[in-house]
């Protein structure tokens, strides 16, 4: 996708997603067979339920067919929240993900496994797991240290509210 044509879509379909309460996180234009797919990824610190994507397809899918954004062509249209698997890339990207174990590649090499305690504007408060019965440990990293975040997926985790709960 051009750079014109991307910012001409951000430009249109921002202040919709804006309105949905939602922040627009990609726009991406591809090939599938003779169609093109704009696949449009929205995210909220609430998450984003499958009624509101729904719904904000409608209203895309409509604002979209009053301007010739995307041209002639035939197009499918795609609106979606993240994957888990997302990188994290902006500062509200690591907000959200407090509470939840990251794995950072660090730009001096290395690879750093822990839970994001607090965010702030520099960086990250993390707690590192221990290895074989020791205790976990508090570490600190500023933003510019982290070359890639993602966050890691975890099939036992506990939320706070089931630890709550137990306590």
């Amino acid at each position: 996708m051009s750079t014109t044509q991307s910012e001409r879509l951000r430009g249109l379909l921002e202040p919709l997603v804006s309105a949905a309460d939602l922040d627009l996180e990609e726009i991406e234009v591809s090939r599938a067979g003779r169609r093109r797919m704009l696949r449009i990824t929205v995210d909220s610190d609430e998450g984003v339920e499958l009624d509101a994507c729904a719904e904000l397809s409608r209203v895309i899918s409509d604002k979209l067919d009053e301007t010739d954004a995307m041209g002639e062509g035939e197009y499918v249209l795609e609106v979606s929240s993240p994957g888990a698997d997302r990188p994290l890339n902006e500062h509200r990207h690591y907000v959200r993900a407090t509470g939840r174990l990251v794995r950072l590649q660090l730009h001096e090499g290395g690879e750093l496994v822990a839970r994001i305690l607090t965010v702030d504007d520099t960086g990250l408060d993390l707690e590192v797991p221990g290895v074989k019965g020791r205790k976990a440990t508090a570490r600190r990293v500023e933003f510019p240290e982290i070359a890639k975040a993602r966050v890691e997926i975890e099939f036992n985790r506990k939320d706070k509210d089931e630890k709550e709960e137990e306590a």
